[in-house]
């Protein structure tokens, strides 16, 4: 089994983890459910909604969503594979590394940072709430969710395995923690119930 440094985001692993219904986790059915309910959440907060940055985009399903159902929305895509990026039509952007200008009222990054190492995503999280000025949705494996939730047969192994804790202690440096994977930029205007934060 790939390392994370060795793992190749390349034509064959698209194929595998995205494109083929026999080995995808996600369909377009799936991410549909998961956009619209982020999206009405944001909503309920009363939280504004004009541009998206989807870190990580994969095969764009979120950006066809966002195309179909909200196309006033600015949205950018960005991927660290070239392969990704040539085939959906992505930005070539390490987040790691990379820490545009612009800032964005919803950020989306699912299954980024447990490839990346402590370092990077330490770095990744910093530039993410750099270009935030409203809502984070993030999903990143841990080492709970490898060991007791996720179905094997269908999740790459080849990630680093990290502790919720882990990831909420730097977190919590920029965000609120509203829970199902949302996050608000410390920064941003609104505020929230206490039962409203995880």
């Amino acid at each position: 089994m790939p390392t994370p440094k060795e793992q190749s985001f390349d034509e064959a692993y698209y194929e595998r983890f995205y494109e083929s219904k026999k080995t995808r986790v996600y369909g377009a059915q799936e991410i549909a459910h998961l956009a619209r309910g982020v999206t009405e959440m944001i909503a309920w907060y009363g939280g504004d909604l004009a541009s998206v940055l989807d870190v990580g985009a994969g095969t764009g399903l979120w950006r066809d969503w966002f195309h179909a159902n909200k196309p006033k929305v600015r949205y950018v895509s960005t991927e660290v594979s070239p392969y990704a990026c040539e085939r959906y039509g992505h930005e070539l952007r390490d987040i790691a590394t990379w820490r545009g200008n612009e800032r964005f009222d919803l950020i989306v990054c699912q299954g980024v940072l447990p490839y990346l190492s402590n370092e990077a995503t330490e770095r990744a999280i910093a530039n993410l709430a750099a270009m935030s000025r409203g809502f984070l949705y993030l999903e990143a494996i841990t080492t709970h969710d490898l060991a007791e939730v996720c179905d094997n047969t269908f999740t790459d192994q080849a990630v680093r395995a990290r502790s919720a804790r882990w990831y909420r202690a730097r977190l919590a440096r920029w965000y609120v923690n509203l829970g199902c994977g949302l996050y608000y930029a410390k920064s941003g205007p609104l505020v929230f119930y206490d039962l409203e934060r995880a």
